[in-house]
């Protein structure tokens, strides 16, 4: 069998495991949430050895440098081969939950507990924009 010289970006992603559906690829692709060489694209894009690829999953980005075209889904060590993952680390947990927590039960927030909050989110984003 020849090797492949490219690919479209859903079905490589998708055989790769980065997602679970090609479908799911797709959507990804058509929302906007993949970039190839830092420009966003349509799912028929094609990819080529050592494009590298970011993908917006919950939030984070996944960097991957493509090292293998492949367009069948593959068990996972041999997908393992055919990409770099260049993601970094995840923050500590600490710094992941940035979100103001409040004790259950407690009910709506006053108008204090509001300005509290906005008084943090400032200090931590910058301004607050209502």
């Amino acid at each position: 069998m020849a090797d492949l010289t490219s690919a479209r970006v859903d079905a490589w992603l998708w055989a790769v495991r980065i997602y679970k559906t090609r479908s799911a690829a797709t959507t990804a692709c058509r929302a906007g949430h993949v970039r190839v060489n830092g420009e966003r694209v349509k799912a028929a894009q094609s990819v080529r050895p050592d494009d590298e690829i970011r993908v917006r999953i919950e939030g984070f980005d996944r960097i991957v440098i493509v090292r293998k075209i492949i367009v069948k889904r593959v068990g996972a060590p041999v997908a393992a081969t055919c990409l770099t993952d260049l993601t970094p680390p995840p923050p500590p947990r600490e710094e992941r939950a940035l979100v103001p927590m409040r004790d259950r039960g407690t009910g709506r927030p006053t108008k204090r507990d509001r300005r509290d909050i906005d008084r943090l989110r400032d200090q931590m984003f910058g301004t607050h924009e209502e």
